[in-house]
């Protein structure tokens, strides 16, 4: 059975499975380079991991426009795919690796210029700036081969070959893991180390990719020559469908800085070398979560392309049932074993350990809730409705997160920053909760009239 065949008729459950696995562990690898880093450099102090910490709103914005243009042009190219256009999913691949040129060059000329401004903006004391500052001053030089080697991942799966992005993002994470502490410990070079290994590693990745789209034979997909031009249409739609991933990261990005100032306020540094540790936890839950989204994508954007929406529908349900049942263990592990997560990063800071026991137990209360909007939102943004894809991420991000840490912390104090998670992800789950039944609907409508209007 072919690609497209298995796509229009294969066992989903089967697809599922076959696609979610590589992309969680991609997912995973992805969410290695930052927890690894934080791992180690948690070794050298509470202030090296709190400066690390501070500067998670600039990597979330970095990660923001790696998906707005890595998600944005993945399901164009899965939909474009499943229409046998295979000419146009190949000029949406290359206006991917154009945009992704042009804002990489955008972003390090910005961040070299204010990087100072905005780590003291974010939440900087005296004591974490030099480590903030070490650590991204070197991650800024490599946001170019970041978004190739993690963002353009997003179309290798697009034409349903999950295992080969699950290659890319192993080697570059494994190089990670052995030149950490190479660079931190055998030649000291501290924070700027581990920053060094994830640049080196990012580079190596992102040479894999580039084989791949320009010289490999198992490639559908290929960026050539006469399709490297900036083509309006094209970038009006990625632009669209990515709207919505960039508007989620970016309010991560803008929440992080509330919650640094509130933690720095009712906790001091302490505490915002908690949030990083909880930060990362939440990191590594939701990216295997997102691998089911990326399992699902392909399979979703390929059927509602050939107007299979009977499967579309099912997929959709078994991709939320598959990522509920992944955080149940995720919770299990948080609330009852949280000592076993916070002693990867840190062993010998009793205060620390503490402070961080306290705030993941409460702040990731919720996380089974949470799947339901973020399967929810990611299906919305696969099928062409990036607005209700907006709409659902803001939902938790801005109109619920960010009034509620003005509020709660002048209450609870610092455990008022860690109950925003909690009453976020309960709230937006509800507000998800009545999108979803509706689409389910509207898709059970369009696949006995077997035809559907965007």
């Amino acid at each position: 059975m072919g690609k497209n065949e298995k796509l229009l008729n294969g066992s989903i459950p089967k697809l599922l499975l076959e696609f979610s696995i590589p992309a969680i562990i991609g997912s995973l690898v992805f969410a290695l380079y930052n927890i690894v880093d934080r791992i180690f450099i948690g070794n050298l102090g509470t202030y090296a991991i709190a400066g690390v910490s501070i500067t998670f709103p600039i990597f979330t914005i970095i990660i923001a426009f790696g998906m707005f243009v890595g998600q944005g042009g993945a399901p164009l190219i899965s939909i474009r795919l499943g229409q046998n256009n295979n000419e146009g999913a190949s000029r949406v691949l290359s206006n991917v690796f154009l945009m992704f040129t042009i804002i990489s060059i955008i972003m390090m000329c910005l961040f070299t210029i204010f990087l100072n401004k905005l780590l003291i903006l974010f939440g900087a004391s005296g004591n974490t700036l030099p480590y903030a500052r070490d650590y991204m001053r070197i991650i800024n030089f490599s946001i170019f081969f970041n978004f190739i080697a993690l963002g353009m991942c997003n179309q290798i799966r697009a034409e349903g070959n999950s295992k080969l992005a699950m290659k890319a993002m192993l080697i570059g994470a494994i190089l990670n893991i052995i030149l950490d502490p190479i660079f931190i410990f055998y030649f000291k070079l501290g924070v700027s180390g581990a920053a060094y290994a994830t640049a080196i590693s990012n580079m190596v990745s992102a040479a894999f990719v580039m084989f791949y789209f320009t010289k490999s034979k198992k490639s559908i997909l290929k960026i050539k020559l006469e399709y490297l031009k900036l083509e309006k249409e094209i970038i009006k739609e990625i632009s669209k469908i990515g709207l919505s991933p960039l508007s989620l990261q970016l309010a991560a990005s803008f929440v992080a800085v509330f919650a640094n100032k509130a933690l720095l306020k009712y906790g001091g540094d302490v505490a915002v070398g908690a949030m990083g540790i909880v930060n990362s936890v939440y990191l590594f839950m939701v990216i295997v979560i997102n691998g089911i989204n990326q399992g699902a994508q392909p399979i979703i954007g390929f059927n509602y392309g050939a107007e299979r929406y009977g499967r579309v529908k099912d997929t959709l349900k078994i991709a939320i049932f598959s990522a509920m049942a992944l955080a149940i263990l995720g919770f299990i592990i948080i609330e009852f074993f949280p000592q076993i997560l916070i002693s990867l990063f840190n062993k010998s800071d009793a205060v620390l350990i503490d402070t961080t026991v306290s705030g993941i137990r409460i702040y990731l209360s919720m996380i089974i809730l949470a799947v339901v909007q973020i399967i929810g939102a990611s299906y919305f943004q696969s099928v062409g409705y990036p607005q209700k894809s907006i709409m659902l991420n803001l939902s938790r991000q801005v109109f619920l997160f960010i009034p509620l840490l003005l509020i709660l912390p002048r209450i609870f104090g610092i455990n008022g920053v860690w109950l925003t998670g909690a009453i976020a992800d309960v709230v937006s789950f509800l507000i998800t909760a009545v999108f979803m039944l509706k689409e389910m609907k509207r898709l059970e409508e369009c696949h006995e009239l077997q035809m559907c209007s965007i």
